[in-house]
């Protein structure tokens, strides 16, 4: 049966590679070809996947041989390299991408090294005469990257800088090339733009703390990102000229790991080390062994500059990936323009990198039906309420009640019904009196008034003529994106959470006496709100493993003054 593409994947059985034919694997008008320097490996890696609609070849080919003399008898249509490293390709670097335009396929790759990515512009002429493209830096950076900075400037008169950074799940996986090539420039001096000037950055030395939190969602926790060698530090800094400074980094987990790296980092950077690419194998062991912390990864991009108006503006894209759907980002743009050949779509002819391919439109239908979850934030104003400076867009897709109840109008009472009930082991008697927390009873009148002061709300709570009080803030520092309540010396950070009709409270981060304790210390709290019949209803849940319940009250609030709530 005749394909319609003919796809080689050069390191087709790496983690990348592999990547790329699980994307591509339900497409019947594909022949992908798995090659690599191991046949038996190649073998085994197309045996493995028995359930494809596309036609999986296996076939040995050694990109450091003669690459033309290789490919010539496979007949494909595109080379993909997904091998690298790339920063250790030598003197011969570009000799796949020569291969490929003298047998006149087209070319694309993977390319994580920054000079290799600019160099491949060398080739234009080449590649135009020979009637093919040649596509370098297909993946995240700088695909992705280039594609969101547009979304994000296309209103912005001016842009100062850019800053980015990707944060990969603990349990994604990595691949030995990707090991080797931060192994080989930790700690080396890279070209980066700062300040206006091209300047020297040394990787992994170097850090950027940022919270990733698509409005609405459960953000990653605040990372520390470190610099990296990556194509946006050259190709970002051409496509806007006008920003003076451009930064990239990368946050691996568990930060144990990263911190490990940096200081290896900082013996390259002070000459005690000529490089960690001895290190190598042994940063892949632990990188692939060492695994703890929650199975979600994340990506974000912030642009500053200056609005329309002249008026400064700051603007962040977030990316949340759940699970092992993350790790398939890097491998999409090659997917995305796989598949726009078989729709009659290829990419130009010439030699550049793939940064002006896609769209962040095109990124959007690749996320559809995957846990991948994406968000803009802005500056928020200082006359918007808690709740919408914390939410950001998401705050639209609430309910109506739910927005008037927290619409940050000072005064505004709150009046409704509530059940509540006691947990009755002595600690948690203890818990609910030195917090205040009401008395057990059904149909329990209640009262709740909130006062605004410099952006921060005091609720208190009225339950039968008994009052509690806390105070509500937006989170600082490693409590970013998060809103936060204090009850005395004690102090909760959660995540604003949207699903659906209904806002979760999602505990993140506690502190007593403003000093941070341990999650798995932390009370177990159940809270969100909802609407139920058009009116407002609450669901408050306080227990701890060693104490049990605590405090459960829930109950709506059907009239509000001073402030709208819909009845």
């Amino acid at each position: 049966m005749s394909r319609d593409l003919r796809v080689l994947i050069v390191g087709g059985y790496g983690v990348f590679g592999g990547r790329i034919v699980d994307l591509l694997r339900n497409e019947p008008r594909l022949t992908l070809i798995v090659a690599g320097r191991s046949l038996p490996s190649a073998r085994a890696f197309c045996a493995a996947r028995a359930n494809t609609e596309a036609v999986l070849e296996a076939a040995r080919l050694d990109r450091d041989l003669d690459a033309a003399a290789q490919i010539a008898p496979l007949l494909p249509d595109i080379v993909v390299d997904a091998s690298g490293p790339f920063q250790a390709y030598g003197a011969g670097r570009y000799r796949l991408v020569e291969a490929c335009i003298a047998q006149r396929v087209n070319y694309l790759d993977l390319a994580d090294g920054s000079e290799f990515v600019s160099g491949v512009g060398a080739f234009d002429a080449a590649a135009r005469t020979a009637g093919m493209h040649v596509l370098s830096g297909v993946s995240s950076f700088p695909v992705l990257t280039a594609a969101v900075v547009r979304r994000l400037t296309h209103d912005v008169k001016r842009v100062d800088a850019i800053t980015g950074g990707i944060a990969p799940s603990p349990f994604a996986g990595v691949g030995e090339n990707v090991v080797r090539a931060i192994a080989s420039y930790a700690g080396r001096p890279v070209r980066v733009r700062r300040d206006g000037a091209e300047t020297t950055g040394r990787p992994f030395t170097e850090h950027r703390r940022f919270t990733i939190a698509p409005p609405g969602r459960l953000p990653l926790g605040s990372t520390m990102f470190s610099l990296v060698d990556v194509p946006d530090l050259r190709v970002l800094a051409a496509l806007w000229p006008e920003a003076k400074n451009v930064w990239m980094g990368a946050g691996p987990v568990p930060a144990l790991l990263h911190r490990a790296l940096v200081a290896c980092a900082w013996l390259v950077r002070l000459g005690i080390a000529r490089s960690l690419a001895p290190l190598a194998p042994l940063m892949h062991i632990a990188a692939n062994r060492v695994r703890w912390g929650e199975h979600r990864g994340g990506m974000f991009v912030e642009i500053t500059g200056a609005g329309a108006d002249g008026a400064p503006i700051k603007r962040s894209w977030h990316l949340i990936a759940e699970g092992d759907d993350g790790s398939f980002i890097p491998s999409m743009a090659i997917e995305a323009i796989v598949r726009g050949h078989l729709d009659g779509k290829p990419p130009q002819p010439g030699a550049r990198a793939a940064t002006s391919e896609l769209e962040i439109e095109d990124y959007e239908r690749l996320f559809a039906g995957r846990a991948i979850f994406t968000g803009v934030r802005e500056q928020p104003t200082e006359q918007a309420s808690l709740y919408r400076r914390i939410l950001g867009e998401a705050w639209a897709l609430l309910p109506e009640p739910i927005r008037a109840l927290h619409d940050g109008t000072d005064g505004a009472i709150a009046e409704g019904t509530a059940s509540v009930e006691r947990g009755r082991s002595p600690l948690a008697v203890l818990a609910a009196l030195l917090l205040g927390f009401p008395a057990p009873g059904d149909n329990v009148p209640v009262q709740v008034k909130f006062s605004v002061r410099g952006g921060r709300e005091r609720w208190r709570r009225t339950f039968a003529g008994k009052s509690f009080s806390s105070e509500q803030f937006a989170g600082v520092g490693r409590s970013d994106a998060l809103l936060c309540e204090r009850f005395g010396p004690l102090a909760f950070a959660m995540a604003l959470v949207v699903s659906g009709e209904r806002l979760d409270l999602v505990l993140r981060r506690w502190s007593a006496f403003g000093v941070p304790l341990p999650l798995w210390l932390a009370p177990r709290s159940n809270s969100f709100e909802t609407v139920e019949g058009g009116a407002f209803r609450f669901h408050v849940e306080i227990s701890h493993p060693w104490v049990g319940l605590i405090v459960r009250y829930r109950g709506t609030l059907s009239r509000l003054s001073g402030a709208r709530l819909a009845a």
